[in-house]
């Protein structure tokens, strides 16, 4: 950890601090957003709905695949983060060696699970005799690489962990140029359709580990991946896991959801859900950027848990929030007045079109706020509340998001399907509420404001 960093951690204003981590964290995830739009893109110029909604179809495994990575790179940046506050150097060394060694193995793991099922897969994610044989394709490229997507998921959160917030966004950088580069050359000059958008998606996932890996070895860094400091100790294991499981299970909800949100569409035609599939890749402009703020500050916020520091806690987590309504705002009403011209951009079937542009407004309706509920839940990991950021991980799109979808459909029809994101959002803000409060009156009780 440099000295430059630790300076960014202890003594910097707020507002610097907080711009000069979650600034490139931000940058990154508007990167991601590329990253995850270019294959809905390139797919939709090829004209044909079922190959978009094949790709929309596929998502919840790839987000189940990232999920993987999540239990190493949220657990054990969040655990390094706090052992940065507590100066325990060795303890960084061994848990990023573990997250690394432990993360390939785990890539494995899923690559021969997902290649041996995959037809009952694409059976459950609701694939039909029009999108199978497009969604097969994708899942066969995207599961071969699953050990890269893992750890390159992983590390983008692990060398944040030590505030090299700039290197995270430039390995996140490399992926999605590799990818986006990729896709018209594959997709539409080569005529492979969902292949192609697959292979360059892994081959950008690539590009992104074989970074982290040459920083590591050779950068100004206290992370290691060497084999000596890999040491499975309960200690390690519990302090990532506690952490990496509920971030995990965030996004296993996010694909579980995703997959009974789609089968619930399918009942309407293959149109709402190739155009629920871009409303959502839209919709991830204002989702990822402010969440990319949230996990901008989540090594701040460990690292002033981690000393025992409440008052700066405090003051980084209301600038964050309040930065985050902001553009929460700003971007809500861009979209409101553009969803037509948005979702075309995606694809030209005028019936896409409108179910998609109507979609987009309503998933919008929590923009200006969502923002809040991402402090909220990265701070419960940077603090290693594994109960309260369970709790969180849950609701959104397990507790609160399921019983409403399914209950608005039967009410309301595919209106109701639409609705029920923007309601499970607003429910879960309210319990992360009342769960931070708690904390934070718990931590006043034992450290005071500690400066």
């Amino acid at each position: 950890m440099s000295i430059k960093n630790k300076d960014i951690f202890e003594n910097a204003p707020i507002p610097k601090a907080v711009a000069t981590l979650a600034l490139p964290t931000m940058l990154s995830m508007l990167v991601t957003i590329f990253y995850n739009m270019a294959d809905t893109f390139f797919v939709g110029q090829t004209g044909d709905p079922n190959q978009v909604a094949a790709v929309s179809l596929a998502m919840p495994v790839f987000i189940l695949i990232m999920a993987v990575g999540n239990i190493f790179g949220v657990g054990g940046s969040s655990y390094i983060s706090r052992s940065l506050g507590e100066g325990k150097l060795e303890e960084v060394k061994k848990t990023s060696a573990f997250c690394f060694y432990i993360g390939i193995a785990a890539g494995l793991v899923v690559m021969v699970f997902f290649l041996l099922a995959m037809n009952l897969v694409l059976k459950l994610i609701g694939a039909d005799a029009n999108t199978f044989d497009f969604a097969k394709e994708y899942l066969f490229y995207i599961a071969l690489g699953s050990v890269f997507i893992v750890i390159s998921t992983a590390f983008g959160n692990i060398v944040r962990a030590e505030g090299a917030a700039k290197v995270s966004m430039t390995g996140m950088m490399i992926g999605t140029i590799v990818n986006i580069v990729l896709d018209p050359i594959m997709i539409l000059s080569l005529n492979m359709g969902v292949a192609g958008a697959a292979i360059a998606t892994i081959i950008g996932n690539i590009s992104s580990t074989v970074f982290y890996i040459i920083y590591i070895k050779k950068g100004n860094t206290i992370l290691s991946i060497n084999r000596h400091h890999l040491k499975i100790t309960s200690r390690i294991v519990r302090n990532v896991v506690s952490i990496g499981i509920p971030a995990s299970l965030n996004s296993v909800l996010m694909s579980f959801s995703n997959i009974i949100l789609n089968n619930l569409l399918v009942s309407y035609g293959n149109n709402p859900v190739a155009a629920m599939g871009v409303a959502m890749k839209a919709n991830m402009l204002v989702v990822f950027i402010q969440m990319g703020l949230g996990m901008g500050v989540q090594p701040l916020i460990g690292y002033c848990y981690g000393s025992k520091n409440i008052k700066r806690l405090k003051g980084v987590m209301k600038f964050s929030m309040l930065c985050n309504v902001i553009i929460g705002t700003v971007i809500t009403i861009c979209y409101f007045f553009s969803a037509d011209s948005i979702v075309k951009i995606f694809i030209q079937d005028q019936q896409v079109v409108e179910y998609g542009a109507n979609m987009l407004k309503v998933l919008m309706l929590s923009g200006p706020v969502i923002g809040i509920m991402f402090v909220f839940s990265f701070s419960f990991q940077a603090m290693g509340k594994a109960i309260q950021s369970l709790i969180l991980s849950i609701s959104r799109q397990g507790f609160v998001f399921l019983p409403v979808v399914i209950i608005a459909n039967k009410l309301f029809g595919l209106d109701g399907i639409v609705f029920a994101q923007p309601v499970a959002d607003i429910v879960s803000i309210l319990i992360a509420l009342v769960m931070f409060i708690q904390i934070i009156s718990a931590a006043h009780k034992k450290y005071g404001d500690v400066e």
